[in-house]
């Protein structure tokens, strides 16, 4: 990123010997004092937001997998290709949209057959909205969820389980 306007830095003066000092030595003011941590901006990348959510929708009872059926497809496939990462993408299913102080998601689960699809909602929308609040500082303005499948007993696996081991 680049700043177009004149960016003001703290300067140092140096200050003129008092009589008290002794001859050769002065002190150094600093301007521009205040909380250190007011000076300068952070700036908090969606893609970071993104895993943090990701990693904590994961991490709630019956939530199988993250993502629709391609995306799944796609990462499974992609995870086991040689010289790849090895390991499966954390933002899967996660999109934010991060402002300077908030932040607003969109998650796309499947979650397992027999659990209350509305307590796997709520509690993903908790964990998520802690861990992203709490990891980043941003406001969580929304958490929408979309469950794009459900997981069958029966049904082959295209990748492990949900929660990370």
């Amino acid at each position: 990123m680049t700043d177009t306007g004149q960016r003001n830095r703290p300067q140092e003066t140096l200050a003129k010997e008092s009589p008290d000092e002794a001859p050769g030595k002065s002190s150094t003011t600093r301007k521009g004092g205040g909380d250190p941590a007011t000076r300068g901006r952070t700036t908090i990348a969606d893609g970071v937001v993104e895993k943090i959510a990701g990693l904590a929708a994961r991490d709630v009872d019956g939530v199988h997998a993250m993502g629709g059926g391609l995306a799944r497809t796609f990462g499974a496939v992609r995870d086991r290709v040689p010289g790849g990462s090895g390991s499966k993408s954390v933002s899967r299913g996660v999109k934010a949209e991060v402002g300077e102080v908030q932040t607003a998601l969109d998650l796309e689960i499947v979650v397992e057959y027999g659990v209350s699809i509305a307590d796997v909602t709520r509690y993903v929308r908790e964990n998520v909205i802690g861990a992203v609040e709490r990891m980043t500082g941003l406001e969580v303005v929304e958490v929408n969820i979309a469950v794009s499948d459900v997981k069958l007993p029966d049904e082959e696996d295209d990748e492990p389980q949900g929660r990370l081991q």
